[in-house]
């Protein structure tokens, strides 16, 4: 999976990029059909700021971080999408799954009527 990160008012160092690849090798073993994720790391207001994107079977998924230091904030994001990815995932293997077919329930008042209660 390639990673594309950048940084707004934040300086991508190495060690900063190798703590990202590693956040997310754990994403990439459970969804090897990822191509891409794009990261930004931005500092608004003392606080820092992680958006992620990544399009997962079609889709866009997307998550955001936010916390006081980067790497709660990077662990947190990631968090967030490895939940958004599993809730994709499930609900593409709901639909595969063919759906039942409901049936029109008998009335009771018409089974009441063909009742003897005498």
């Amino acid at each position: 999976m390639k990673i594309n990160l950048s940084g707004h008012h934040v300086d991508v160092t190495d060690s900063v990029k190798e703590h990202v690849a590693e956040k997310f090798s754990k994403i990439e073993k459970h969804f090897p059909s990822l191509i891409s994720l794009d990261a930004i790391i931005a500092k608004d207001h003392k606080q820092y700021e992680v958006e992620l994107t990544t399009n997962y079977e079609g889709v866009r998924v997307s998550a955001r971080g936010c916390d006081d230091v980067m790497y709660p904030a990077i662990a947190q994001a990631a968090k967030k999408l490895d939940a958004a990815l599993k809730h994709r995932k499930g609900q593409l293997k709901a639909d595969l799954h063919q759906k039942p077919v409901s049936t029109a329930p008998e009335i009771a008042a018409e089974i009441v009527q063909e009742m003897d209660l005498t």
